[in-house]
């Protein structure tokens, strides 16, 4: 049996010429093209494809959230991402989702014809430019207590240690006074009423714990 694909794009033109890209694959067949994420979870239901070729930044529900449905509700439909929006914060928001794929548009037509088999097989794939923001994401450790600022952060870290604000100043190079309007600023953002409370929050974070 032929993989039963759907094209989901707001551009004519690129629905277009991805028809006619397929068209020329064996063993793959466009089953039908829509302009939305709601007409996409619409033909979902009527066509049952296998694979759902979906940009993301569409009209009226946008991919991200035509791919959390057709997830929920479809599972059997795979979901491949086409899109020229390489940003981060859409690629896991996608992959969240449920998507399985996610190329970038201006691949060729060898990966999109991979990608296409390989997300209908159930597995998933990824242009090499996502794969490397993947990496780089879950290489970069989150950073803690992210409300602080930099100084706020580095201040928080050496009340965590036990130095006295006099101490924080002489080591930090700035006067008393700023150490103390830094810790008042920690405080409220921290949402805490004494030193201790915030050096437990800081140390649950991860900080105040080297040397």
């Amino acid at each position: 049996m032929p993989i039963r694909v759907l094209l989901a794009d707001d551009h004519p033109v690129v629905r277009g010429g991805l028809i006619a890209l397929l068209d020329t694959l064996p063993g793959i067949t466009v089953v039908g093209q829509v302009g939305d994420g709601a007409a996409a979870l619409r033909e979902v239901a009527l066509l049952r494809p296998d694979v759902i070729v979906m940009d993301l930044r569409m009209p009226g529900m946008d991919g991200v959230e035509a791919i959390r449905r057709i997830a929920t509700g479809h599972p059997g439909t795979a979901i491949l991402v086409l899109t020229m929006f390489d940003e981060e914060t859409l690629i896991t928001e996608a992959l969240a989702a449920g998507a399985r794929g996610y190329l970038l548009k201006g691949a060729e037509q060898e990966e999109i014809e991979r990608a296409i088999r390989t997300v209908a097989a159930g597995a998933t794939i990824f242009s090499h430019g996502v794969v490397e923001r993947i990496l780089r994401r879950s290489a970069t450790p989150p950073t803690p207590l992210p409300q602080l600022t930099d100084r706020e952060r580095e201040v928080t870290e050496l009340l965590a240690r036990g130095v006295s604000n006099a101490a924080i100043a002489d080591r930090l190079g700035i006067a008393p006074k700023t150490v103390g309007n830094h810790i008042s600023a920690i405080f409220l953002k921290l949402g805490v009423a004494s030193r201790a409370e915030a050096i437990v929050q800081a140390r649950e974070a991860g900080l105040g714990l080297g040397r």
